[in-house]
């Protein structure tokens, strides 16, 4: 047994697997201490290392390819602080780090792991239910459905077409994207059948999210409970996510409240999606595409009035940009520091 015990967790190793348990202390991400204890099986480690520092340095665990939901699902998109396959080494236990380093390679040698990708998810996902927030909604999974409820903040066209509920049957993947400078993530819900999705801000079936400390470390796991009751993306019969290769294989037939999945190919979306409906004809759950009209959001189409049209709509533009941040803030979705940043790129943007 090796154990070592770090600034922001601690990690054992039995032979068979390495067990980590999050620190609770201040510092330690949010997502880490959500996600709770858990154990990695040695069949879904690639390698183990060690990294120096000045002040001690980390022990990184590497996981084979398509083992690990989490990492699937987020596609690289998490912040180092968020990884939950690193520790901390404190100067004084730098030679512990390396014995654990060392007993996890001699055991992937001895048993003869490969390190290659895997077509089936070595670890489960988190437990359920889970909800998780994002800008203009809120996510709901019991294990079985998806719920999708619209805040205040949410573009006219999702709110029209009302709540949005599917089957785990209804769903071909999942697809999280963390925030990016002024590009707001989303968390994103495939639904058999559907053709290429238009933008998370016009998409029903997508919630938007913005920086990560608050909402986004909780739509990441929401996403991995979903991802991991699904067909492995690299299985037959699993939707590949975006940027992957598929392998030969069938979408599953598509469930209730899904349209067929079509015989012949699908056309590309077309630039201008069609209207959504009428809030007094909303259709059933499903897939579709949605106008791209305008919407009173942070995100929407704020951006083409700041730099369009006349001074006036620039100025009410920028203040529709700027009260939209303060409500975030003040529902304690931005973080101060996250506030303060948007802020200054909007305002950057206004006078240029």
């Amino acid at each position: 047994m090796a154990e070592l015990i770090g600034r922001d967790g601690t990690w054992s190793f039995d032979g068979e697997g390495v067990r980590i348990v999050p620190g609770h202390e201040r510092g330690v991400h949010k997502l880490r201490q959500d996600l709770g204890e858990f154990t990695v099986p040695l069949t879904a480690v690639a390698g183990i290392a060690y990294e120096p520092a000045r002040k001690g340095g980390r022990l990184r665990l590497r996981l084979r390819d398509g083992a690990d939901p989490l990492l699937q699902v987020t596609g690289g998109g998490l912040p180092d602080g968020a990884n939950p396959y690193q520790v901390a080494v404190d100067p004084g236990r730098v030679d512990v780090a390396e014995y654990f380093a060392d007993a996890v390679r001699q055991a992937l040698v001895l048993e003869g792991i490969p390190d290659g990708p895997c077509d089936r998810y070595l670890l489960p996902g988190p437990s359920v239910p889970l909800s998780a927030a994002g800008v203009d909604g809120l996510a709901t999974f019991d294990g079985e459905r998806v719920r999708i409820e619209w805040r205040w903040t949410t573009s006219e066209t999702k709110r029209n077409w009302g709540p949005r509920e599917f089957a785990l049957a209804d769903l071909a993947a999942v697809e999280w994207r963390a925030a990016e400078g002024l590009e707001s993530g989303y968390l994103r819900f495939r639904t058999h059948g559907t053709p290429e999705p238009v933008k998370p801000e016009h998409d029903p079936n997508s919630i938007e999210l913005w920086g990560f400390k608050k909402e986004s470390g909780t739509t990441a796991l929401l996403a991995t409970a979903v991802a991991a009751r699904l067909p492995h993306p690299s299985a037959p019969g699993g939707t590949p996510l975006p940027g992957a290769t598929p392998l030969p294989g069938k979408f599953p037939p598509g469930g209730t409240g899904t349209p067929p999945v079509p015989t012949a190919p699908i056309a590309p979306a077309p630039p201008v999606p069609p209207a959504a409906p009428a809030a007094s004809a909303r259709p059933a759950p499903g897939p579709g595409c949605v106008s791209a009209g305008a919407r009173d959001d942070i995100q929407g189409d704020h951006h083409g009035d700041i730099h369009g049209g006349h001074h006036d709509d620039h100025h009410d533009a920028l203040l529709r940009r700027l009260r939209d941040l303060g409500e975030l803030r003040r529902e304690g979705i931005l973080t101060e520091e996250e506030f303060t940043a948007a802020k200054a790129a909007v305002l950057k943007r206004f006078h240029t």
